[in-house]
């Protein structure tokens, strides 16, 4: 009789680890008591990069499904809800240059497309603003949902921005508690192979053995399992995404009652970016940049110039950026999560999104033999490959779009050669056809939907000619949504409460469970 999957051993902690064990965990809770399990190997040596603190919405059904309270979480991990990214200085480098890519569909997005009406000028103001109401949200500061409204529900979609350093720790005790994985501290001092090349088990320092039939490789930029171990290479792709160096400091709001942005801020600069993410307790800011295009004496100046007098004398730390991603993510009977995986600057918050994705797969289409794990291996890599490759050309398009001319960053990154063919062919494509729902973003592994290549493009400018024998064929429908949308911004600027408010009551009342 074939041996059957039944020993899952995650090496590694952190965001990418206890996501990954309470992914699979929760999947497989129904197979516990037949002798499935999730084992947890972390060093308690090692510390947490703890980064990443913005999501995606996915996130949310990621933590109903493991069973987490939302209001738990929000108390526990410092969560702040986020509603879209704002983009400064982008396109032109003026104060005034800014747009917003949203995490609402426009208006009627499944049936008629607005992009074509609003580039022939049938309405007024920004893209953003005249096909959905969540730029004029995050511009009052408004939260997207009430105290009224139960867990993981919202009058406007969101994902959230927290603590990275408490997320994981908190993650950790809900799949100890309430999802039965095991956890090992231990360091992990040899990896055993099996005579087929598979890792048999590993060896640690306090734990002694331990064997599993499928390791997961959550160990960070060290990748011990699938690089050091299992061999596989790392693709680099420093020639398509230049930033390497982000400088990060955390900042102490003014007062207790200073107001928090419900969406991530991200500022161009002379070589790079700087983000702005608003916590409840604090700011978390940084200044990703190029290093082949600006010294790190000039980036730290930037830096301190945005923050400001508050941020005079507040340490920085500095994180090496290494763009790019293993050459296969599951080989033999390893599979690597996370920064093992591979890592892209945080211009749209894909590292956690891409945990959420990779877990999801594993525990979905988890190998219930060795006999087929190559099979599910191959459909494993080839989907996140896809994944990758479509992050880089989305976050290739910020760069691509810019007419920014005060830097050699700037100009660089128009340079044809270190633009993807994928996204050339399209940027063609759309001067004539703009994307929308039915096109070429109809895969089910698709990362970012036709509605953010919108909110990009037209944020930024960009043209597409328009037919207008096509805009008459679908104008009642179009002129419809524009008008629903008009009525969406009055309504929920109406009756959606202040973020911080809102925050204030979630940790002291709680929310509605579902």
């Amino acid at each position: 009789m074939t041996e059957k999957t039944r020993h899952i051993v995650i090496v590694g902690g952190g965001t990418a680890g206890w996501l990954a064990a309470g992914i699979i965990a929760a999947r497989h809770q129904g197979r516990m008591a037949a002798g499935f399990t999730v084992t947890l190997v972390e060093s308690p040596d090692t510390p947490i990069i703890g980064v990443g603190e913005g999501t995606w919405p996915t996130l949310r059904s990621t933590l109903q499904k493991m069973g987490v309270s939302e209001t738990d979480f929000f108390r526990e991990c410092d969560a702040s809800f986020k509603q879209g990214a704002k983009f400064a200085r982008w396109t032109t480098g003026a104060e005034n240059d800014a747009y917003y890519h949203p995490l609402m569909l426009p208006q009627g997005f499944e049936q008629v497309n607005l992009a074509p009406h609003w580039l022939s000028g049938k309405t007024n103001g920004s893209f953003c603003d005249a096909v959905c109401p969540q730029g004029v949200i995050c511009d009052n500061g408004l939260a997207p949902k009430s105290i009224t409204t139960p867990e993981y529900e919202g009058a406007a979609n969101y994902a959230y921005h927290l603590d990275a350093g408490k997320f994981a720790p908190f993650l950790q005790k809900h799949c100890c508690e309430k999802l039965g994985v095991r956890h090992v501290l231990a360091n992990v001092t040899k990896v055993n192979r099996a005579d087929n090349g598979d890792i048999a088990s590993i060896e640690t320092d306090r734990a002694g053995i331990i064997a599993g039939d499928l390791f997961v490789d959550c160990t960070g930029f060290r990748a011990l399992l699938i690089g050091q171990t299992m061999g596989v290479g790392f693709r680099d792709c420093s020639d398509v995404l230049f930033c390497d160096t982000a400088l990060a400091v955390q900042l102490p709001y003014e007062s207790e009652d200073a107001p928090i942005p419900t969406h991530t801020i991200s500022t161009a600069q002379s070589a790079g970016w700087i983000w702005d993410i608003g916590l409840p307790a604090r700011r978390g800011t940084g200044h990703v940049y190029s290093s082949r295009h600006i010294s790190e004496g000039e980036a730290e100046r930037e830096l301190r110039a945005y923050l400001g007098p508050a941020g005079a004398d507040l340490p920085i730390r500095k994180i090496p950026i290494r763009s790019g991603h293993r050459e296969t993510f599951w080989k033999g009977n390893c599979v690597a999560v996370g920064l093992a995986a591979g890592f892209l600057e945080p211009l749209e918050a894909s590292a956690i999104v891409l945990i959420e994705l990779s877990a999801k797969l594993i525990a979905e289409q988890m190998p219930m033999t060795r006999g087929v794990m190559d099979i599910v291996a191959k459909r494993f890599n080839e989907t996140t490959h896809y994944r990758w490759g479509r992050i880089i050309d989305f976050l290739k398009l910020h760069y691509v779009l810019s007419k920014r001319e005060d830097s050699a960053f700037w100009r660089d990154n128009r340079d044809p050669a270190t633009i993807p063919e994928r996204l050339q062919d399209l940027l063609h494509l759309w001067r004539y056809q703009g994307p929308w729902f039915h096109d070429e973003f109809d895969r089910l592994d698709e990362v970012f939907p036709a509605a953010s290549y919108q909110y990009v493009l037209y944020g930024m400018d960009f043209r597409t000619e328009v037919d207008p024998a096509m805009l008459a064929a679908d104008e009642r429908m179009a002129e419809r949504a524009l008008r629903e949308n008009r009525a969406r911004i009055d309504g929920l600027s109406l009756r959606l409460p202040r973020h911080r408010e809102l925050i204030r009551k979630i940790v002291d009342y709680g929310m509605q469970p579902v």
